[in-house]
């Protein structure tokens, strides 16, 4: 904690649990994890950092009323869903899922042979009974290196190379060498989530590693710096 304004998440602190063919962790409040400090950050409800073992997964299952964002970091992941949708997420390419007045779906490891890691996010939507939708993009990785690219963000403001989501938060990617530097302005009466899914980078003097999240209010800027190849995400939260 920093002066009230700055809340660091370490990674080990996070919610565990290994069902063998799962290894799970929780940076909020999820399933039977329960902790009263972390029940979500502004909208951003879960963020778990998924590793499923070959040919396992998922069954299906339902979800309604949520914004539900998939970033896989290594191997590739398997989605069906009961509108119809049937596809493989890979690194570097985003899936999101309004799931609206009701969706069915499942994940499962696309791969009999290798794990796959991967990280998924829900996002308080702001209406209920909303229609269901499904959108998936790939991007260059270099378009994350050295800045902030943008994954999903407003329907209002919807881009062609990026995901909408039902409100007004949006989330980026960025991996940082050594020696980069990026900023984000998300005002003093905006909120951000940073999570690191990779390597290590510094926000002001805090030095975070892969599975470290930091909540951060109250600040004009947010200037993030590379120390060992980092990979973040970054969310900018009403």
């Amino acid at each position: 904690m920093s002066d009230g304004r700055i809340r660091i998440r370490r990674a080990e602190e996070r919610g565990h649990r290994n069902r063998g063919w799962l290894d799970a962790r929780f940076s909020f409040s999820f399933s039977d994890y329960h902790d009263p400090e972390y029940m979500g950050f502004s909208v951003l409800r879960v963020l778990n950092e998924d590793t499923i073992q070959p040919g396992r997964g998922f069954g299906p299952h339902a979800h309604r009323d949520m914004e539900i964002l998939t970033y896989v970091l290594e191997g590739g992941l398997l989605h069906r869903d009961s509108m119809g949708e049937q596809h493989t997420l890979s690194p570097n390419e985003v899936q999101t899922m309004s799931a609206g007045t009701g969706i069915v779906h499942s994940e499962f490891n696309a791969s009999e042979v290798e794990p796959v890691h991967s990280v998924q996010i829900w996002i308080e939507p702001s209406a209920e009974d909303l229609e269901p939708s499904y959108q998936q993009i790939a991007f260059d990785p270099e378009e994350k290196r050295g800045q902030l690219r943008l994954l999903a963000g407003p329907r209002s403001d919807a881009r062609s190379d990026s995901t909408s989501i039902n409100q007004d938060a949006r989330v980026y990617a960025c991996q940082l060498e050594a020696g980069e530097q990026v900023s984000s302005e998300p005002g003093r009466d905006r909120h951000v989530w940073m999570q690191v899914v990779r390597g290590s980078v510094a926000l002001d003097e805090h030095i975070l590693v892969a599975g470290d999240g930091v909540a951060v209010s109250g600040q004009d800027r947010v200037v993030v710096d590379g120390i060992d190849s980092g990979e973040f995400l970054l969310f900018d939260l009403p």
